[in-house]
């Protein structure tokens, strides 16, 4: 692989390094959460162990068919991935779904789809969800007419479909974290649901991958009931850690659930 292409490859997870530090950030006491017109998923963690505050509610998100947590009155998490291109871990990961049988949810690009079929067409088959993170991988809350929104995720599903042999699943994430009011409605009028998160760490710089430990500090004390979680299917430290995580997070008595358990999904 050139270095050009590895580095276009590497661009969709590097961009989001801005998106994690935001939610990291506590949000301001004063502000009310409400849709901006254009801005990233953000996060706070009051109390940890808790569910956390997003910047925008359950509430006016859902008005969209939009998510950050599924059943808050259960001890069940939402595995999700983002996967943005192939290099050597998803496989050992969906390994350590199927140890569990966990199922999970892979956001994929058309980089992902068009470099590894063969791992595509395995997460469909061993029954994951298999959700759109858009053809290119854009700043979506940059585009304004629905023609070029829907282009970007009708490609996806036209290559996947060309791929797999099966529709793609209507379960659509923002790249980058980043999106709008007028992006929840288009994806809505598509017939997506849009699938926020509740729980995440850094994970995808790919030179800098954090220890098992530092990975486990962030994942075990911050889970919560309902938690939709995300992570990188490029990460070293996620393909390593992720039977044990799952079994440790069993242990604290919380079981496995696919997007469409969530409620009214």
């Amino acid at each position: 692989m050139s270095a050009r292409r590895a580095a276009l490859l590497a661009l969709p997870c590097l961009l989001l390094a801005g998106v994690l530090y935001f939610r990291d950030q506590p949000l301001p006491a004063a502000a009310p959460a409400v849709i901006p017109a254009s801005g990233d998923w953000g996060l706070s963690f009051p109390t940890e162990g808790e569910s956390p505050v997003g910047n925008a509610t359950v509430e006016e998100l859902a008005q969209y068919d939009a998510w950050y947590l599924g059943d808050t009155e259960q001890p069940v998490i939402y595995l999700t991935f983002d996967c943005g291109y192939e290099n050597g871990y998803t496989e050992p990961i969906l390994d350590a779904l199927a140890k569990h049988n966990a199922p999970a949810a892979f956001f994929v690009v058309g980089s992902m789809v068009e470099s590894a079929p063969d791992i595509v067409r395995r997460m469909a088959e061993e029954g994951h969800i298999v959700g759109n993170h858009t053809y290119h991988h854009p700043d979506m809350s940059a585009i304004a007419d629905e023609a070029s929104f829907r282009e970007e995720l009708e490609s996806l599903e036209a290559l996947y479909r060309e791929t797999t042999g099966q529709e793609m699943s209507h379960f659509y994430r923002p790249p980058q974290g980043k999106y709008s009011e007028e992006n929840l409605r288009m994806a809505q009028a598509l017939g997506y649901q849009t699938v926020f998160w509740s729980l995440a760490y850094v994970d995808w710089y790919v030179d800098n991958q954090p220890s098992a430990e530092q990975a486990f500090s962030k994942l075990l004390p911050r889970i919560h009931d309902g938690a939709i979680v995300l992570l990188h299917s490029t990460s070293k430290t996620n393909a390593e850690i992720l039977d044990e995580l799952l079994t440790r997070w069993e242990e604290m008595g919380f079981t496995f659930a696919p997007l469409t358990d969530l409620p009214q999904a």
